[in-house]
């Protein structure tokens, strides 16, 4: 990946500021100032699906852009391929400035722009062959010449032996190959994801997750996607924009998004696959003032890097001689780096959670006190 300094000392971003040390950052996608509203139409009021947005994607770089549903992601992600116009703002594809072109200028673009979709969008009547073939046969690219190029990507995405299947004989994986593939045959500079694994069970999704990543390091393509799944982008992404009402409300660094999230719509994402949500069996039991008698201290705990594999809950043990009950969490990789988040409960007196709290935040990790149980 062609960028000019470590991907770890990329800005972090809040709200919609794009800094000029980013800008400066060689970048397959930049996204000015951009807004977009819809028209009012009939009864219905003008709809301002986005607002203000700012964003960079630098060359060679995989990077998600999570929202709920209506936080403007579909809207995003046609206004980088041409399908809309901004509002207000430009769109740089590969140098090109999509906003500035006429009709046939975006047809031209699009060949360096590769698209994958959600429910695949394959013709029924064509074979996994000639789905592929498609976009070049509308860019009038020989028979024979189409063949030298189709062929190759049936088996960069593990389809050579369903060349002559149709979509109907394929499963939903298989689908998703075919417009993976389908996508590279203009072998574009830049590949958008529009929720391209929401369609498909775990299993599926984690071997196109792992395809998307191997097309990235071998081509060096730049991509973007569009995701409602938190778990999607921390397989992902090297980077991630959450979107909300239309605005990036924080952008940076997946790992660092993921450890310490600052926006609340962030922190909800986060929590959805970090296990760092309180259960709701917990919620019922927490009380905020210590009870009289028999109280447990219930602390949240984040763990980063290299102290995610220490054993300190026991090493806590023994220097407080205290019993550490775990209640809920879990560890795992983000990005290559280890990450866990534990809630636990501690029968120890203020003074004690107060040393304990401290030993914790001393190694770098994050403790949050969420009340107490009986």
């Amino acid at each position: 990946m062609n960028a000019p300094w470590p991907r770890q000392n990329w800005p972090r971003q809040t709200g919609v500021t794009v800094d000029s040390a980013t800008r400066q950052t060689a970048a397959g996608i930049e996204i000015e100032g951009v807004g977009k509203t819809y028209a009012a139409r009939g009864d219905s009021a003008a709809v301002v699906a986005l607002r203000d947005i700012n964003l960079v994607v630098p060359d060679g770089a995989i990077v998600g852009v999570i929202g709920r549903s209506g936080a403007g992601k579909s809207s995003l992600i046609r206004l980088i391929n041409g399908l809309e116009r901004p509002t207000s703002g430009r769109v740089v594809v590969n140098g090109t400035d999509i906003t500035a072109l006429d009709e046939r200028g975006l047809r031209a673009a699009r060949r360096s722009i590769g698209m994958i979709f959600q429910h695949f969008n394959l013709l029924s009547s064509r074979t996994a062959f000639d789905n592929i073939a498609l976009p070049l046969e509308i860019a009038g690219v020989a028979r024979r010449d189409i063949a030298k190029a189709v062929l190759p990507l049936l088996d960069m995405v593990g389809l050579a032996d369903k060349r002559d299947r149709y979509p109907a004989e394929l499963s939903g994986g298989q689908k998703q190959r075919v417009g993976i593939a389908r996508a590279l045959a203009t072998s574009p500079k830049v590949l958008l994801s529009d929720e391209a694994t929401s369609a498909l069970d775990p299993e599926t999704t984690d071997q196109i997750l792992d395809l998307l990543k191997r097309i990235n390091k071998d081509l060096n393509l730049t991509i973007l996607f569009i995701t409602h799944e938190m778990a999607v982008v921390k397989a992902l992404a090297d980077r991630v924009a959450v979107l909300e009402h239309g605005r990036i409300v924080e952008e940076g660094a997946t790992f660092e998004v993921f450890a310490s999230p600052r926006h609340e719509v962030t922190q909800r994402f986060v929590g959805s696959v970090t296990g760092s949500h309180v259960p709701e069996w917990l919620q019922e039991k927490l009380v905020a003032e210590r009870p009289a008698t028999g109280a447990q201290a219930v602390l949240r705990l984040s763990f980063r890097g290299h102290e995610a594999s220490q054993p300190l809950l026991s090493q806590l043990t023994r220097r407080f001689d205290v019993d550490v009950n775990i209640l809920h969490g879990q560890v795992e990789m983000i990005s290559g780096h280890p990450f866990g988040t534990l809630i636990v409960a501690i029968p120890a007196s203020a003074e004690q959670v107060t040393q304990i709290a401290a030993q914790l935040e001393a190694g770098g990790n994050t403790v949050e006190r969420l009340g107490y149980v009986a």
